[in-house]
Order: C-alpha cells, then structure tokens, then sequence
C-alpha cells in the first residue's frame, strides 16, 4: 500500500501507484481542460502531486507543451532569477566492490586504472580547484570499505577544509558515497559538510537489482531509505537522483517525485537538490546498450515538469550533458552546474588519465569558459556558499525560499562572490563582462539597505577583502 510516511522503501516508493499513475496520465495526454487545471494550480508556486506532473510530461497537446515551458521558466526565474551555482566535483578513489553494469568502477572491470588519492594528493587537487576559482565541492567515492572508509572521507574532508591557497578556500564540500549507516551520517553531519547526495539510479526495484547484481548496492530497501537515515543523522540538505536511461523515463521520474513528496511528508522538508543525469559512455559502458536511452527534446521537457513539481529544490545538471543540452534547460529550471571538471581520479593537479574516468565528459570547457559563456547567456556565475555557512538549511532554507526572503540573501551574494573570482581568476575577457554584469544587476537588488551594503563589499572586495556574506 502507498504509504508516502511510511520509511519502508516499498511502501513510499510504490510500485503498484507508480504503475497506476502512467496508465491515468497516459489517458489523459491530451484532456486539455485537465492539463490547463494541472498548469493554473503551477501557477500558484506550491507545487504538483507526482501524478499531477506525470500528466504534464505526459501531454502531447503542442500548445499546452509551449506553457509548459513557459511556465518552468517563470517559476526558475522567480525563485532563482539569473543566478547559476557553480561547483565541482573530487573524485577520491574509485575501488568498488559492487557489480553495477553502467559504471565503469564495477569491480569486474579489470582494465580501469584503479587509484586511490593520499591526504597529500587530496591537498594538490584541492589546490589546483582554488586556483581554478572554485569553492564548492562534491566528493566522489567508490564504495569499498576497506579502501575507503567513513575515517578515510572524514579525514579527506578535513584536509580540505583545511587548506587555504593564496585567496582560495573550499568553503562547502558535499559528499556523493554509498549508502550508510545513521552513525556514519552523524559523523559526516559533525564534520561540516553540505549537501548528502545520492542517486537512486533506478526506482524499479527488478530493474535496480538487475542493474546492481552484486555487493552491498544491490540491497534494494537499504539504498532507497538513505536519506531518512541520513536525516536521522542530523543531515538536513540532501540531494536525490535518477540515472535516467537505466529503466524507463516515466518510471523514475514518478518515483523520483514520490521520494521527494515522501521527504516532505515523513521528514518535514524536502530534498535541497534533484539531479538528473543521464547515461553516457565510459570505459566498458556505451549507452547504446540500454534501450531507455533519452533524447534532448524528452531530457529538456522533464528538466521543465521537475521545475513546476518542486519549485523550491535546486536542480543539478554536470558535465555529463554538452554545451548546447547544458544551455537549453539552464532556463528551464537547472540552478547549479559544474565546470572545469575532471571525473578522474588525481584528474586537477595531473591532467586526465587515461582510462580512469567515471564517465565521459560532454563539456569540457574551462572553468573560466564556463563563467564568460554564463555571463554571455544573461546568467550570473555564483560561488556562494552563504546559507550553509549562515545554518540557513533544511526547513530553514525552505521557509526562506517559500516566503521570497532568500533573494534579498542570494542576489547580492552572487555578485560578491562573483567579484572574488573576477579579481583573482578570471581572464581579461571575463572580468570585463563580468564587471558590467555585476553593475547592472546591483539596480536591481529591492532592499536599499542591502544594496547599499552590497556596494560597499565589491569595493572592499576590489581592495583585496574576501569572503563577505548576507
């Protein structure tokens, strides 16, 4: 039985109503007056029932797919405005003991050049990362226990936040490992970091365990209720995901939306981000073995029913996805984006290696690149990290979001931190457009008082002050 308060996988991750919903929204695809109900109630910025989203993505009706999108950017708009966060993510080792067959870090893949990262290593990454300009991380880690321990991350962490580079510091780090105990939750909770991240990969539990035939990942039930372990561990920013590709789009998009109605419900607030990769190709893994494969058109159109359904959360997209995907559903509802990555291990301080990669890159522009193209879309490159820092998360940030308050913090943060990486990284080029930037979008800050104080920082900031914060 659904049971969206339940903390029992099957029950808040149906498999019987997830079923239910694609029949009701398959028969109702073109039911216009329903579709524009389902749109109306969008517009009251609370959000969709996952079978009320179901039927948006459903809809082949052109001119209601049109205000579908229309309204995506609207609402994208009205909770993040032009902002873009941008970070980066730390692969710390990739031994693996599980099977899963679309990640190349399976422990069956004898050709991979397997690698794990020394304190001293991690502090050369890290480096390398400032001198890009970065202050936000996302720590990748294989799961193997005796390779990499909870001490081993723990310990990573440490030296990271740690480290101070000329003007650099990595003033957030996330952390994207295995499932864990709410002990070992606690302890990532104590140890500072942001966002616990975890992709459910597949909600489908035959798929999920089809896809994941060996190790401790292929425990369908313990995987899918992390996140309220999680919680329970005192981590109040987590962050869900598909790896769209694996089963069929419809289904993981409802249980995707199912997990986050189901945060909400049975922990008080909602997941902070939702990402949503796809597949791509990777050492022993080509996509053109999966028959769920998803296309631009598809791919962008669920980027827009996600932004309607959950207003509030942020929305992540990697370097996985190309320039011109990255482009067209940044507007849509995307809200943090990496750049200048490496999805290899020791991949900053050395270069790439060859044959060590999670997955393929699609962008692989600089992180300087990133910023100027941003700034040529209209978009405002952000390296805050202020709400962590400020104990602005969980139902804290939420509130702040919900009420419209959060703009008065994220405008002018933006642009300081923006400023940071303009005096102490950017090209010529870049600063350029980004001074012009920064200028123009101080008129439009509402509070008088912040942006009076807002102006005062850049100049502090130009005068070789750093890290100011609302």
């Amino acid at each position: 039985m659904y049971n969206p308060k339940s903390l029992k996988a099957e029950e808040f991750i149906n498999h019987e109503e997830i079923l239910d919903t694609i029949q009701f929204a398959e028969a109702h695809k073109s039911d216009r007056k329903l579709i524009q109900e389902i749109l109306l109630k969008g517009r009251e910025l609370k959000g969709l029932s996952y079978r009320e989203a179901a039927v948006l993505l459903s809809c082949d009706l052109p001119e209601e797919n049109e205000a579908i999108e229309e309204l995506a950017r609207e609402i994208k708009h009205r909770f993040y405005g032009n902002r873009i966060v941008l970070f980066a993510p730390l692969y710390l080792s990739n031994y693996c003991i599980n099977g899963c067959v679309y990640c190349p870090y399976h422990y069956k893949n004898k050709q991979i050049a397997r690698k794990k990262l020394t304190q001293e290593e991690i502090a050369r990454e890290v480096t390398a990362l400032q001198d890009m300009g970065h202050k936000r991380l996302a720590l990748e880690t294989g799961e193997d226990p005796y390779n990499n321990p909870i001490e081993y991350v723990l310990e990573s962490i440490d030296t990271i936040y740690g480290l101070k580079h000329k003007n650099g510091a990595i003033r957030r780090v996330n952390v994207n490992i295995a499932a864990t105990t709410v002990e070992n939750y606690t302890k990532l909770h104590d140890a500072g970091i942001g966002t616990y991240i975890l992709f459910q990969e597949t909600y489908n539990k035959e798929n999920y365990e089809a896809m994941h035939p060996s190790g401790p990942k292929k425990d369908y039930a313990y995987h899918t209720e992390a996140m309220d372990r999680a919680m329970e561990g005192g981590i109040d920013d987590v962050g869900i995901g598909v790896l769209f590709g694996l089963n069929t789009y419809k289904y993981d998009f409802i249980g995707l939306l199912m997990h986050a109605e189901h945060l909400e419900a049975a922990q008080g607030v909602g997941p902070h981000t939702i990402s949503v990769p796809r597949i791509q190709p990777a050492d022993d893994v080509d996509p053109a073995d999966f028959e769920n494969v998803i296309d631009d058109d598809l791919f962008a159109k669920i980027v827009a029913v996600i932004r309607i359904a959950v207003p509030y959360t942020g929305m992540i997209i990697s370097t996985r996805e190309s320039q011109q995907s990255r482009e067209r559903v940044l507007k849509l509802g995307v809200s943090q984006i990496s750049g200048g990555s490496r999805t290899t291990v020791g991949g900053y301080a050395d270069g790439p290696a060859e044959n060590s990669a999670q997955f393929d890159l699609a962008d692989t522009r600089s992180l300087d690149e990133i910023v100027g193209w941003l700034l040529e879309l209209g978009h405002i490159p952000s390296f805050c990290t202020a709400c962590y820092r400020e104990g602005r998360t969980g139902d804290r940030f939420m509130s702040l979001v919900k009420s419209g308050q959060i703009a008065n913090c994220c405008q002018p943060n933006a642009l300081m931190t923006l400023k940071e990486y303009l005096e102490d990284y950017a090209s010529p080029e870049v600063q350029e457009a980004g001074e012009e930037m920064i200028a123009k979008e101080l008129e439009t800050i509402p509070n008088p008082r912040v942006k009076v104080v807002a102006m005062r920082h850049l100049n502090d900031l130009h005068n070789g002050q750093r890290d100011f914060r609302f």
